[in-house]
């Protein structure tokens, strides 16, 4: 696995590019820690294409509100558009073991060495 940045838009993990995968590692920014947090990605227990639906289960768990409904319009044409092919973003859901979840988005590549981990 590479090295790869991922965006956090919204969820348990700070919002931003603070956040990257690197090898089997996530090293993630939380809010209650002032150096990124570093987890396996064996503790990744999904990782799905964000959709609509993905995006509204995961707003209405983590109680989102108005974040969640500002990505909703976005989310549905990337999900359509940005998996596979060089330089493009995907934006995803992310669900770790302990529960924690975040919506994101990063290179293909990088998505491609998440989902296989989470798989």
């Amino acid at each position: 696995m590479g090295l790869g940045t991922i965006e956090v838009h919204a969820g348990d993990f700070v919002k931003g590019k603070a956040s990257q995968l690197a090898g089997k590692w996530l090293y993630m920014k939380s809010p209650k820690r002032f150096l990124r947090e570093k987890i396996s990605v064996g503790d990744l227990a999904g990782v799905e294409v964000a959709t609509e639906e993905s995006v509204k289960r995961l707003a209405g768990t983590v109680g989102w509100g108005a974040a969640g409904a500002l990505l909703l319009g976005p989310v549905g044409l990337l999900a359509g558009l940005l998996v596979g092919g060089r330089g493009k973003r995907v934006t995803f859901v992310a669900t770790l073991k302990d529960g924690r979840r975040f919506l994101g988005s990063t290179d293909s590549k990088t998505y491609t060495n998440l989902a296989a981990a989470a798989f």
